[in-house]
């Protein structure tokens, strides 16, 4: 209960000021939605856009935002004409009132994509260096125009999930030298260095980082209780030591461990920089509702995919000058 009202109180502080010094509220909505969200294909998506105008978000970041599956089954789509996603994110989103779409990272079929209320542009999409550094799924970073002078950077990613190395000839030998983790970590210190660290006023603009990291974060390892140096920790330590980074849900829930995945982990994150985090008035990840995550019941038989997703999506707001 102390923990809950520690939480509580810092988001009425922040409200509280937020309020006094007056603006608009930008709403921002991410989610992995798992393949395209396939759970919600055979529904013409009707289920998916409720949900979204429901929360009514200025940006939405989808990661896993190609369709990849044929409706309630295990097998592929072989045809890009059979593919509703991402080549139709303009008119799905447009349901949910945005009017501007980017694919931001793809290098496979696992791209991230941003809609907009507002103007967006890319800057950069990053698939690796050409010689040693692959990010496997890609990674995008994005500008969206809010008006008035003010813009806002985006940095979206989804790395390596796996225990073991991207095409490691032994998998099993590769998992048992945590390959995995370590092939992360440089994903995630190519993707950085290739954003926010070519920027050197980074750390006084308006910056997000968010996607699925694939990884977990030492500031939980209170619930996790593993040792202090496991590689697992790779990722999130590399941003906390070398970027300006703020995770918005370690700050607002201190000592409260919040899952984003249904297996229990909390590997989608939020980051902004400090500026942008004087600005948030809330942030939560969301359980219920459509949101609200269960297995297939044809478990191995169809991949053990879940519905509607196997994350759960997060909402941040802030309050803008």
């Amino acid at each position: 209960m102390k923990r809950f009202l520690t939480a509580v109180l810092a988001l009425s502080l922040l409200a509280v000021s937020c309020s006094a010094r007056g603006g608009r509220e930008l709403k921002v909505l991410y989610w992995n939605i798992q393949n395209g969200m396939w759970d919600d294909q055979a529904n013409n998506y009707d289920r998916f856009v409720d949900f979204v105008k429901g929360y009514d978000p200025d940006i939405c970041i989808w990661t896993e935002a190609e369709s990849r599956y044929i409706t309630d089954t295990a097998v592929k789509m072989q045809m890009p004409e059979d593919q509703y996603l991402p080549w139709n994110w303009d008119i799905l989103a447009a349901r949910y009132g945005h009017q501007y779409t980017l694919i931001c990272g793809k290098r496979d079929t696992f791209p991230q994509v941003i809609t907009s209320k507002y103007p967006l542009r890319i800057v950069k999409r990053m698939t690796g260096n050409g010689d040693d550094i692959i990010v496997v799924h890609g990674a995008g970073w994005a500008k969206v125009d809010l008006g008035k002078g003010k813009e806002l950077n985006i940095v979206t990613l989804h790395t390596w999930p796996a225990h073991y190395a991207y095409k490691a000839e032994d998998e099993k030998l590769s998992a048992q030298k945590r390959e995995g983790d370590f092939f992360r970590a440089k994903e995630m210190q190519f993707i950085c260095g290739e954003t926010i660290a070519t920027v050197p006023e980074a750390k006084d603009q308006w910056w997000i980082m968010t996607g699925d990291f694939n990884a977990i974060s030492s500031v939980d390892n209170f619930h996790y209780k593993r040792p202090d140096d496991d590689p697992a920790f790779l990722v999130h330590d590399y941003i906390r030591a070398n970027t300006p980074y703020i995770d918005i849900i370690e700050k607002l829930y201190p000592g409260e461990f919040c899952k984003s995945t249904l297996s229990g982990r909390r590997i989608d994150m939020f980051y902004v920089t400090p500026p942008l985090f004087d600005k948030v008035t809330s942030a939560h990840y969301i359980y219920d509702g459509f949101a609200k995550s269960y297995r297939d019941p044809r478990g191995k038989d169809i991949h053990n995919f879940c519905h509607p997703s196997d994350h759960y999506p997060i909402i941040v707001s802030f309050k803008l000058k």
